[in-house]
């Protein structure tokens, strides 16, 4: 398998990754995405780092691919200043210095074909990796929009998981108070507070009914003391 095809396989799959099944068949769905969050992070850090060197790769080639160029109109030149000079030469009579001449001319023009050659060759090939990095980078694109949608997912379901919890967590409090019920122990109370406060009363009440018998008791002393010196006077009228 080619790093080409790695990358791309694995830029694929997470881009193709279905979040909301995987979130329905997790048990902890919050531990469940902050492990999925931390899994693409990794994968992006992975695929930008090898989407790097792809690039790199191939603006070496084509770096390579412009001194290609530049070497076989290079060669094209000198094969043209010593085919003139070849030329000058046989016209002055210097055959020997004319074909020494020709054969630099023809050194030089199989140096240029070498380098047209290898433009030649390298052209479609830089075209394919231009291509290919494209393809990565709209990927790792991809791949970044589906990270930011899971971190929000994530934001949205731990709140509501969270929410839910608390919810829960209230609704068990007031069950345990409905089967506590602690106004039974506040009537208690307050039971017990009404026979003090009735007690308080009746002793009040106790004493209060003791002092009128005593006042009462005087009365009929000073009536009984009446009616003996009434009787004595009646006596005396008599005699």
């Amino acid at each position: 398998m080619t790093q080409k095809t790695s990358i791309l396989g694995r830029i694929s799959q997470l881009a193709k990754a279905n979040i909301n099944a995987m979130i329905e068949r997790a048990e902890d769905p919050e531990k469940m995405l902050n492990q999925l969050v931390a899994d693409f992070t990794n994968s992006i850090a992975d695929a930008e780092e090898a989407v790097a060197q792809t690039i790199a790769n191939t603006r070496m080639a084509e770096e390579d691919l412009r001194i290609d160029r530049e070497a076989a109109e290079e060669w094209g030149r000198k094969a043209a200043a010593a085919s003139n000079k070849a030329d000058e030469l046989r016209t002055a009579g210097d055959s020997a210095g004319a074909d020494k001449f020709d054969a630099l001319a023809k050194v030089a023009l199989t140096r240029q074909i070498g380098y047209e050659r290898e433009v030649r060759d390298g052209e479609p090939r830089i075209t394919q990796q231009n291509a290919t990095v494209d393809e990565l980078k709209s990927g790792l694109t991809v791949m970044h929009t589906k990270l930011e949608d899971l971190k929000n997912r994530r934001s949205q379901l731990v709140a509501r998981s969270r929410a839910a919890q608390a919810q829960a967590q209230v609704q068990q409090s007031m069950s345990a108070i409905d089967v506590m019920d602690p106004t039974s122990e506040l009537s208690r109370f307050e039971d017990r507070i009404r026979t003090q406060e009735a007690m308080v009363q009746g002793r009040a009440e106790a004493q209060a009914t003791t002092l009128e018998d005593q006042f009462a008791e005087l009365d009929d002393s000073a009536d009984d003391a009446e009616a003996t010196a009434r009787l004595a006077a009646l006596k005396n009228q008599s005699g």
